[in-house]
């Protein structure tokens, strides 16, 4: 059962260039007023939104309408976020967070229904994919709070600014709690859709009859 309608390659890619083009303003914002954690933020971010049609181009990797949408989306959502409106708004780093967190989650059960498509003796049950998305996005957690915990010490010790950074231990747990949100809500409703999304990329690269 689908839960939400595919865009059309045309809608996703009007969408993705108008994300696009305000991180480009991003940039040049940051260029102008000297700004380098919106330099570094933004040229991040607009790269990996280059990456579902570099994947095609070069990889002959179709993706889904919705999964190139749903990446650019959570770059520019942090993004945007890094640009003010992380201070501006209080739930909006709970938002990216659920976000990105269903990204990763929606990746890692990508590659489990792969595995299990294309090894005809490896089986894997609705249950277990649950709970393998839900394990996955809050190991995935776990690095990224090491990893800007890292990006703490780097800015104490050299005075630069970093582009990520953590803001205490209850930040964290929330961090924490909004990560697992999104793997559940990923893992109880997007299997549905991404069950089809691997079925026919395998299919459309000739992993699958």
């Amino acid at each position: 059962m689908r839960l939400l309608p595919r865009p059309s390659v045309r809608t996703q890619r009007h969408m993705t260039r108008g994300m696009q083009a305000l991180l480009l303003g991003i940039i040049g914002y940051g260029v102008a007023f000297s700004e380098p954690k919106a330099i570094t933020n933004g040229s991040l971010a607009l790269a990996i939104t280059f990456a579902p049609a570099l994947f095609e181009r070069n990889y002959r990797v179709p993706l889904d309408p919705w999964l190139g949408l749903w990446i650019t989306l959570a770059v520019f959502l942090h993004t945007m976020g890094s640009a003010g409106l992380y201070g501006a708004i209080s739930w909006w780093d709970h938002l990216t967070h659920a976000m990105s967190a269903s990204v990763v989650a929606a990746i890692g059960y990508t590659f489990a229904r792969a595995v299990d498509l294309h090894h005809d003796e490896i089986s894997i049950p609705r249950r277990f994919a649950f709970v393998f998305i839900v394990i996955t996005v809050m190991a995935f957690g776990v690095v990224w709070e090491l990893f800007e915990f890292g990006l703490d010490l780097a800015a104490d010790g050299t005075g630069i600014a970093m582009p990520l950074s953590q803001h205490g231990i209850d930040d964290t747990v929330r961090d924490m709690m909004f990560n697992t949100l999104g793997a559940v809500l990923v893992a109880t409703f997007g299997q549905a859709h991404l069950s089809g999304v691997v079925e026919r990329v395998m299919s459309d690269v000739g992993l699958l009859e």
